[in-house]
């Protein structure tokens, strides 16, 4: 395929997280070293491109949900990725155009093409953050702009967590951020459970990629919601989190999601 020049400073020799999960969407925004670590993590998790553009699904659901029948006007995007269809804002916009979204993502090559993202201009940010200093990502200017931590939050923290390993205490990080939402936030929050196909996969993330890769235990994940009140379903495979058509194979999907309340 034809490809679009690398923004300065952006090593594309490096499988980079957010333009493999961008090549697993149909993206158009990865290179040569993405598409073929991508397809050698798909030979070790032959679900993964379809787990991943599950979690995708799972993602325009929650958002939706929370717009639509929670009254979240804010929300809060960490790790982002590279802009595709149905973003955040996009989706929260449908439902309530008033809505405002901060993105935060620690990629360069995400942080270029999200400017694109401005489109929905004084309503949506794009900040360079990273989940491991939860503190800055609150902080930030842009940040404090356009969230009112008085008011209810929806906090956004899809498969981000699988890239933090267990030395940087993410549950730690989590209750950092948590502590700073007001009840009637939610939490929503997708991650890769432990299974031997997506331990090895995480192996190849640590050896390859530029972060690695960290499944949990479901009783792991689960703690993450500390504080929290899951809504129905509950923590459940991505596919059946309030699944828009039939449920289709949940076993087969190695990804947990689920979305709870601050009461």
């Amino acid at each position: 395929m034809r490809e679009n020049p690398p923004a300065p400073g952006i090593d594309v020799t490096v499988p980079s997280i957010a333009r493999v999960y961008d090549y697993y969407l149909g993206g158009k925004d990865n290179f040569a070293a993405d598409r073929e670590f991508a397809e050698k993590v798909a030979a070790q998790v032959p679900d993964a491109p379809r787990t991943l553009r599950a979690n995708r699904d799972f993602l325009r659901r929650v958002v939706g949900h929370l717009a639509k029948e929670c009254g979240i006007r804010q929300f809060l995007d960490i790790g982002s990725g590279l802009p595709t269809q149905d973003n955040v804002h996009e989706v929260a916009h449908r439902h309530a155009p008033e809505s405002v979204v901060v993105y935060v993502d620690n990629d360069p090559i995400v942080l270029t093409h999200a400017r694109a993202l401005l489109d929905a201009g004084d309503r949506t940010a794009v900040i360079n953050g990273d989940l491991r200093e939860p503190a800055k990502i609150c902080d930030d200017p842009e940040t404090r702009r356009l969230l009112d931590f008085g008011r209810p939050i929806g906090l956004l923290v899809l498969t981000t967590l699988f890239f933090v390993s267990d030395e940087f205490r993410p549950h730690e990080l989590m209750r950092t951020l948590t502590e700073r939402l007001v009840p009637g936030s939610y939490l929503a929050l997708s991650h890769a459970e432990i299974r031997p196909q997506i331990q090895q996969a995480g192996a190849t993330f640590r050896a390859e990629a530029t972060a690695p890769g960290v499944p949990r235990t479901r009783e792991s994940i689960a703690a993450f919601f500390d504080g929290f009140e899951l809504v129905d379903p509950g923590l459940v495979p991505v596919t059946a989190w309030r699944p828009a058509g039939p449920e289709r194979a949940p076993d087969r999907v190695w990804l947990y999601g689920g979305v709870a309340r601050k009461s």
